[in-house]
């Protein structure tokens, strides 16, 4: 799967999405990378930094949207993006609400 392009979109590629994409394609080293990526962000202007809150949020996007082809695939693509979101921005941009069935 080409997880760059899903995090770039119609965006300009920024180098940390390439971490990114190495974290999903090898999901067991993500403990290693999380905090090298966290150390890059946090050195990024106020744009680069919109502009990665954004790629997380197309990454949650697309696994939400792609859930019921590859459910494995969709979790892990949503697991790294919001621990990533929450280490870098102290939250997720849109949280999930949980649907209760009364």
């Amino acid at each position: 799967m080409d997880y760059v392009r899903v995090l770039c979109g119609k965006e300009e590629k920024l180098p940390i999405y390439s971490d990114i994409a190495h974290c999903l394609e090898n999901i067991t080293q993500f403990p290693d990378l999380i905090e090298p990526i966290y150390r890059d962000a946090i050195t990024q202007n106020e744009i680069t930094l919109e502009k990665l809150r954004f790629a997380l949020l197309r990454l949650q996007l697309y696994s939400e949207i792609h859930r019921n082809s590859d459910m494995e695939e969709a979790q892990k693509m949503r697991f790294v993006s919001e621990m990533i979101e929450r280490t870098i921005f102290g939250g997720l941009f849109i949280e999930r609400e949980s649907y209760v069935s009364e």
